[in-house]
């Protein structure tokens, strides 16, 4: 038999393990600070460009809504396949009636897409605005005023199919 040498194989060692386990955390590293930097890019957390004005103004809309307690009215509003419907009541139960309003209606999320809906008595306590064409869910932001200048204001979110 003539021999022949074999020379050792140079399997998995420890540096091969290490090397792959510090390339593992090293991708996956690059990827979480890609991320982050795209998501700071994108959107930086500025929810409004005035913060500290708004914050004031909420003063104003907490004294408008105890004075709008005092009326007693009740809203409903309501998405019907192609309008939106709401209906007035004064504490009484009574419809309220020749309102005049400020609306505008929008995707909750992104607020894109602003509509403004007209509104017309169509019985007594009962306005409607016919809307057609638009499906999912939106956010109604309403104003509605009498004559004698007392003023409603609400936020509703309506759903259509």
């Amino acid at each position: 038999m003539t021999g022949t040498t074999l020379s050792p194989s140079r399997g998995l060692t420890g540096w091969h393990v290490l090397a792959m386990v510090v390339g593992f955390f090293a991708v996956v590293i690059a990827v979480d600070v890609l991320f982050a930097v795209q998501a700071y890019k994108t959107f930086p957390g500025e929810v409004s460009v005035t913060p500290y004005e708004d914050g004031i103004a909420y003063n104003r809309t907490l004294a408008q809504l105890a004075t709008q307690e005092k009326y007693g009215w009740k809203a409903v509003a309501g998405a019907e396949p192609g309008r939106i419907v709401v209906e007035f009541q004064n504490a009484k139960g009574d419809p309220v009636r020749s309102l005049s309003f400020i609306t505008k209606l929008e995707h909750p999320a992104t607020e894109t897409g602003r509509l403004t809906p007209k509104f017309r008595e169509t019985s007594p306590g009962r306005y409607e605005a016919e809307m057609t064409g638009i499906h999912g869910a939106w956010d109604l932001t309403l104003v509605a005023e009498n004559a004698a200048g007392q003023r409603f204001e609400a936020e509703r979110r309506l759903t259509w199919p």
